[in-house]
């Protein structure tokens, strides 16, 4: 059995699902419009440039949807995967998932995106197990605006790996071939853990690193 992970936004799916989800704030009037969407739109450029600062951003992401009793927001996020994420699946994108879970490997989405916007997306590509960011709650079970432990954010994506697979009685050592698809220079950490990275829809700075190393280099949305 190989290990095989996925980045998800830009690489299995062509957008990034935590920015479309505060667009759609926006678009379901739960968001102030224009001022929210800069704000959101500054976030994401701040992370295509590696220098996001993640609890910053939590708070802020989580803020519209957090503050809605929570049936509605699930509600939403619903509605949200219905209408905008299964528009972007594409058929290549499930085929590659589906050769390596044909293959018998054990197939994990690895996102810095929160758990509460992402947790349905794999189970579209027909993976089960997800590693996001965990969001903490209080003692009534609200979301408070923070993470919870080590985020799967950069160098966060190794550490928290090595965790679930201690949660499942796994090391990483007991795999022979590790692979990591990824599209972001935000996840180089994890990319140069494993024994098979590829370069998947690559940033132009992954790419040109991607050559350099001799990585395998994979479009799937052109």
């Amino acid at each position: 059995m190989d290990l095989t992970l996925f980045d998800l936004d830009g690489t299995l799916i062509p957008q990034d699902s935590d920015h479309a989800f505060g667009a759609y704030m926006v678009e379901i009037g739960w968001a102030d419009g224009q001022a929210w969407a800069a704000r959101n739109d500054n976030f994401y450029q701040h992370y295509q440039n590696g220098t996001l600062n993640l609890d910053e951003y939590i708070e802020f992401a989580t803020s519209v949807w957090r503050a809605r009793p929570l049936a509605e927001a699930l509600a939403a996020r619903s509605a949200f995967m219905e209408r905008v994420i299964t528009p972007m699946l594409r058929d290549n994108a499930r085929a590659l998932v589906q050769r390596h879970l044909d293959a018998g490997d054990l197939v994990v989405v690895v996102t810095a995106t929160n758990e509460f916007v992402t947790e349905l997306i794999p189970k579209a590509f027909g993976i089960d197990h997800l590693i996001a960011v965990k969001l903490e709650r209080d003692d009534a079970g609200r979301y408070t605006g923070r993470i919870n432990g080590v985020p799967s954010f950069q160098g966060g994506k190794v550490v928290r790996v090595r965790q679930w697979l201690e949660q499942q009685g796994r090391r990483w050592e007991d795999f022979e071939r590790v692979h990591f698809y990824s599209d972001s220079m935000n996840d180089l950490p994890l990319l140069e853990q494993v024994s098979h990275p590829v370069a998947t829809n690559p940033s132009t700075a992954l790419d040109t690193l991607a050559r350099e190393r001799g990585w395998p280099i994979l479009k799937l949305f052109e």
